[in-house]
This record gives C-alpha cells, sequence and structure tokens, in this order.
C-alpha cells in the first residue's frame, strides 16, 4: 500500500470560549483595528500630493490639465469609497442588526461602489474634455492602494 492510499488521522484541538476571547484580546492587541475613515483621508491625502506633483507638468499660471486630471482620478477613488463607508454606517447604526442584514448592507455598498466608480469614469470620459489619461489612472491606483499604506504606517 502507498503512503497516499491511507488516510491520516488529523488532531484537531476544540477550543474553549475563555480560551477564545483570550486569543481575540492578545491579536487585538497585536494587530489594532484599521479604520476605514482612516484610509479615506489617506486616499485625499494621496489624491492632493499627487496632483500637486502632477501640476510640475503644466503650465505656471493656474490649475493645469495634469492637476485636473490628477484630481478627477483621486475623486473616482474618494467618492465611491464614502457611499461604502455611509452605508455601512447606516448598517450598523440599524436597531435590527444581525450577520445576515450586515452582509447583505456591504454586498449591496459594493455594489454601489463600483457602479459609482464606472459611472465616474464614464462620465469623464464623455463630459470632460481632453483629459489626460496618465494622471487621472495613476492617481486612482494610488489612491486606491491607500489600504497598503494604512496597513504598512500602523
Amino acid at each position: 500500500m502507498d503512503e497516499w492510499d491511507e488516510p491520516e488521522e488529523e488532531n484537531v484541538r476544540v477550543y474553549s470560549k475563555d480560551e477564545i476571547v483570550a486569543l481575540q484580546q492578545l491579536n487585538a492587541i497585536k494587530y489594532p483595528a484599521l479604520s476605514p475613515w482612516k484610509i479615506l483621508v489617506l486616499q485625499v491625502l494621496v489624491t492632493l500630493i499627487s496632483a500637486a506633483i502632477w501640476s510640475i507638468f503644466g503650465g505656471v499660471i493656474g490649475v493645469s490639465l495634469y492637476t485636473q486630471s490628477a484630481f478627477l482620478g483621486g475623486l473616482i477613488s474618494i467618492l465611491p469609497t464614502t457611499l461604502f463607508l455611509a452605508r455601512l454606517e447606516v448598517a450598523k447604526k440599524s436597531q435590527r442588526l444581525n450577520p445576515e442584514r450586515f452582509l447583505a448592507a456591504l454586498v449591496s455598498g459594493e455594489f454601489l461602489k463600483i457602479a459609482t466608480t464606472l459611472m465616474l469614469f464614464i462620465g469623464i470620459a464623455y463630459f470632460v474634455p481632453g483629459v489626460l489619461w496618465v494622471p487621472l489612472l495613476a492617481t486612482y491606483l494610488f489612491a486606491l492602494k491607500c489600504v497598503w499604506l494604512a496597513w504598512w504606517l500602523r
């Protein structure tokens, strides 16, 4: 008989409720929770910094098209995130909150975020003449990755 044919017994340890609570407290100290609102603030800061950096490529007087495009890219990330977080806050404050309702709020919030992002991209493509896509997409991606920056900063 081959060693692959024999099923191995798994050693599964069942934790008590007190052990689970102790592990959760230990992990809460070791890995503090990350506020989604802090991520939103980081997105705003990254957008402003990126717009300032892209303004170097524009003209000397006024706000250049590079700056506007970078700002719009950040806005495409900030607005849907704000709507998503607002949807979750409304769900958390509901009197009848249970896991099923919170999951529904999470899914509907994510759908709202995706739909808003698509509408903003399409709206900017149609209604903003001469938008520069490189600064827009670069700032959008930088703002989108603020979760990584927030994890690194904590």
